[in-house]
């Protein structure tokens, strides 16, 4: 099936566009623009420029990608902004292309970014993730896969969120989030494992047991990072999970959150 293509759309003639699309009414799609098939682009919606558009990709009313990212070292350097196959943005949601740090903003497969978020350049977003209305990633933030972040959060730059992770809403994260944990507030803090997503996830009672054991040296006892890692790598049964986690807090640059 050919795209069907409202007659009020403004479609750049370098486009590549693909099967069973749908472009809805003043839609601007800009140069060098690559939409996979079977995408529903919705009205008011601009694709500038550098954009490319895995399959089955749902935007809404308003939807702004490929902007220059916002960022005075930014000199008009060809970068991109890259979403993945089924994902959904939903109206009025803003993504910016990268700069030369990485020359891409990204989003994965099947995520979910409700009305009003915002991605900065260099934003990394991995897969099945739901990032709900009004949260703001500034630039160069890492958000690994199956990560919850709830409304009006508020992403700081250059921040690493954990697979598997929740954030409460209006949460300021000015520190990375280890993954498998919920943190919530401002200032943000942590609140033991994300009990509630891992059991919808199907991790195994064992994986939860040592992954509470691993939150506890660190977050709950007296001991600093070095000690509990310590007493990590000695104590822990040495699962994939937990060596996930303690990988994560052992490579922060910004620290965790605490």
């Amino acid at each position: 099936m050919t795209a069907r293509i409202h007659p009020t759309a403004v479609v750049d003639p370098g486009a590549r566009i693909g099967t069973d699309v749908e472009i809805g009414p003043f839609v601007v799609i800009g140069e060098d623009v690559e939409i996979g098939d079977g995408c529903r682009i919705g009205p008011y919606s601009i694709l500038e420029r550098h954009v490319r558009l895995g399959p089955q990709v749902t935007l809404g009313t308003g939807v702004a990608l490929g902007g220059a990212p916002q960022d005075l070292k930014f000199k008009g350097e060809v970068t991109t902004v890259e979403i993945g196959e089924g994902t959904t943005i939903r109206d009025y949601s803003t993504v910016n292309r990268g700069t030369t740090h990485s020359f891409r903003t990204t989003v994965g497969k099947h995520c979910f970014l409700m009305s009003y978020v915002h991605l900065g350049h260099d934003c990394h977003v991995g897969d099945h993730v739901i990032i709900a209305n009004g949260s703001q990633l500034a630039g160069h933030v890492t958000v690994e896969d199956r990560v919850n972040i709830s409304g009006l959060c508020a992403v700081h730059q250059f921040v690493k969120i954990g697979r598997h992770s929740f954030i409460g809403g209006c949460s300021r994260v000015p520190k990375d989030v280890p993954p498998f944990i919920k943190a919530v507030g401002n200032p943000i803090k942590l609140y033991g494992l994300n009990s509630v997503g891992l059991e919808r996830s199907g991790f195994a009672p064992e994986v939860v047991r040592e992954l509470k054991r691993a939150y506890r040296l660190f977050f709950r006892s007296e001991l600093n990072v070095t000690q509990a890692m310590t007493r990590a790598e000695k104590e822990l049964q040495a699962l994939p999970e937990v060596q996930a986690f303690l990988a994560f807090v052992g490579a922060s640059e910004r620290g965790v959150v605490i």
